[in-house]
């Protein structure tokens, strides 16, 4: 198979080609921006693979998308703004990468190459509060941020294209995930950077919001599953049933690292924020025969060890990175 990966250079991406690289035979092209959350150390050494090339690009370029979807397979598309806090102080660049961007891919797919298959990789946070129960393929979506309005958007015109234009479209929507290679933004990361340097751990409001976390590696082997196995026009819930607070998640990682549960701050709690999200992957589950294999506190374990042992990966991020509350950062 010749597969392309859009944002393969970011965090689920990169461990994606990672995996593909060492399981399969497919020749793998990976377009990617270079933005806020990608980093070429991400595959450094992967240069040199016969099976594997990077572009970077994109996917608000229609020109360079088609090219690229005429000569592939199969597209899994990873490619997005991932960052919550950001979308509340500028939402436009979130609107362009993940619904126009999105929108490019399913038009060239349409124009050029309409047997390719494309896995839309989506989030958990299309659903909105899950208050009670926990969220099926079918709900309705209930975005709460502009990121997840943008993904909901990039969802609905994936399910259209299918619906329309008969396209082998899979849609996947996974729970928050953490794992090495991540942004030290997102909040397992910015969290164990800074309790590196013993500066305060900010965690929002009061603490009691629930997320159900995934290590990446899992979320990864069901995105490859979904690629050769998904069936045209469904839509998977990927999650691993660890629904954890906040400062539950926080407090097991200070334990790891041996430092004091007083570097936890509360700060202002952001805008639109979801106190619980919840998925049913039961579907996944049953009809690809999908586990996850990594027990939460040993995933944990594993995620601390890797930003202890690679210092020189996230060192040069900045203030702005690590601020407590960057959401109101304009």
């Amino acid at each position: 198979m010749k597969l392309l990966v859009t944002g393969g250079m970011g965090f689920i991406g990169s461990n994606l080609i990672r995996m593909i690289l060492s399981k399969h035979t497919d020749h793998v092209i990976n377009v990617d921006k270079l933005g806020l959350g990608s980093n070429l150390t991400n595959l450094k050494g992967f240069e040199k693979e016969e099976k594997y090339k990077f572009i970077k690009g994109n996917t608000t370029d229609f020109e360079l998308v088609s090219k690229l979807v005429k000569v592939v397979d199969a597209i899994v598309n990873v490619a997005a703004e991932t960052h919550v806090d950001r979308s509340i102080a500028d939402p436009l660049p979130f609107l362009h990468s993940n619904a126009i961007g999105t929108f490019n891919i399913l038009e060239a797919i349409r124009r050029f190459n309409d047997d390719a298959k494309l896995v839309q990789v989506s989030s958990d946070e299309v659903y909105g509060d899950m208050l009670n129960g926990s969220a099926q393929e079918t709900d309705f979506l209930n975005p709460s941020s502009p990121y997840s309005a943008s993904k909901a958007a990039a969802d609905s015109f994936c399910s259209a294209y299918h619906r329309t234009y008969g396209l082998n479209i899979v849609t996947t929507r996974c729970t928050n995930n953490f794992g090495p290679y991540q942004f030290p933004e997102k909040f397992i990361p910015k969290a164990i950077i800074r309790a590196i340097k013993d500066l305060k751990i900010p965690i929002y409001g009061s603490g009691k919001n629930v997320r159900d976390w995934i290590y990446v590696l899992d979320h990864c082997e069901a995105l490859d599953l979904v690629l050769r196995k998904g069936r045209s026009g469904e839509i998977y819930n990927i999650s691993s049933g660890n629904e954890l607070k906040n400062t539950y998640v926080i407090e097991k990682m200070l334990q790891i690292m041996s430092k004091p549960k007083d570097l936890i701050t509360f700060v202002e709690d952001r805008p639109g924020h979801d106190q619980r999200d919840s998925l049913n992957s039961s579907k996944l589950r049953r009809e690809l025969g999908w586990n996850p294999r990594y027990d939460f506190k040993d995933a944990l374990r594993l995620t601390v060890k890797w930003y202890l042992e690679n210092e020189r990966w996230w060192l040069p991020v900045d203030e702005k990175t690590l601020h407590q509350t960057p959401w109101k950062i304009k």
